[in-house]
């Protein structure tokens, strides 16, 4: 296409999808929007292929990179895979639900390829992949390992380190690179005196898990 950039409505929205229940977040029934240099649409697959400084928007969510690729199934669940250009990392945001009057928090990641499963709601980051969480502006949280599996239904992550090479000997330390990183602040200390606040005035709490395989301890 000669247009510079493609503006499209992608697909519809699930709003009326079977087995939506409360605690799906508002995201996964937003239509998508994309924004490229080219697109290649397959009708019969139900498949689209952007190309070129691709943006996607769904509800608070916003993917960035140099390729993306969109498929709907036959239940009307859409997937998306965004690949980055060579060297660097695709960019992935979105709003976490907060409970009214707290502070607006966002998960922020950063990978090779992102993948997006609009079905179980949950994105994948694989190759030098970083997750950040913010509180407004501020940092809370830092993860990064080989790959990061983000669940938005029930904020739990998983981490993978990278695996050692085939050459690796049993017993020898994995490399510089291959374990999983990450920074997890506290809660706020109250002031002396004050109390806490009800647990149902606080926010979300992202909490790891291990089930991923190989993931370092």
């Amino acid at each position: 296409m000669k247009n510079r950039f493609l503006s499209i409505l992608l697909l519809t929205a699930l709003a009326c999808a079977p087995g939506v229940g409360l605690a799906e977040k508002a995201d996964r029934n937003k239509p998508m929007n994309i924004e490229a240099d080219a697109l290649r649409h397959d009708e019969l697959k139900q498949t689209s292929v952007f190309t070129g400084r691709v943006v996607m928007t769904k509800g608070s969510i916003v993917l960035r990179g140099a390729r993306l690729d969109v498929r709907q199934d036959a239940d009307g669940y859409q997937y998306g895979v965004v690949t980055a250009e060579p060297g660097k990392r695709a960019f992935f945001r979105q709003k976490r639900d907060t409970p009214a009057g707290a502070p607006d928090e966002f998960i922020e990641g950063e990978s090779e390829i992102i993948e997006y499963d609009g079905k179980a709601d949950n994105v994948r980051f694989i190759t030098r992949a970083e997750m950040r969480r913010y509180r407004e502006s501020v940092v809370t949280d830092d993860v990064s390992g080989a790959v990061i599996v983000y669940n938005n239904l029930t904020d739990v992550f998983t981490v993978d380190g990278q695996k050692k090479s085939a050459a690796s000997a049993p017993g020898d330390a994995p490399a510089s690179g291959g374990r999983v990183r990450a920074v997890l602040s506290p809660a706020k200390e109250q002031p002396a005196g004050v109390a806490a606040p009800a647990p149902a005035a606080s926010g979300p709490v992202l909490r790891p898990s291990n089930s991923l395989g190989g993931a370092s301890k």
